[in-house]
């Protein structure tokens, strides 16, 4: 059952649901529903702790980008390669 709306939960226990959601794996969907949370309260929380860093969801879209560019640079590498032992 989630939480009324203006009950605040203990530093502690938020910090230990974030830790668990960035570091354990486990989900948002999850934890949420291990604490009585909506999931929307977990993703607040994530967004306004970030101070300047990315959300959970930006870091995993900056490195599936990240991987996607150096499986490129490996492509083009072995592209440049093999066109210069041709000559």
């Amino acid at each position: 059952m989630p939480h009324k709306k203006g009950h605040r939960v203990a530093a502690d226990v938020k910090a230990d649901i974030l830790r668990r959601v960035k570091e354990g794996g486990i989900s948002v969907a999850q934890a949420a529903q291990e604490h009585g949370l909506h999931e929307t309260t977990i993703y607040d929380w994530l967004s306004k702790g970030a101070d300047g860093a990315p959300t959970l969801g930006e870091f995993v879209r900056i490195k599936k980008e990240k991987d996607a560019l150096l499986q490129l640079v490996g492509e083009l590498t072995l592209q440049l390669s093999s066109g210069q032992k041709k000559r």
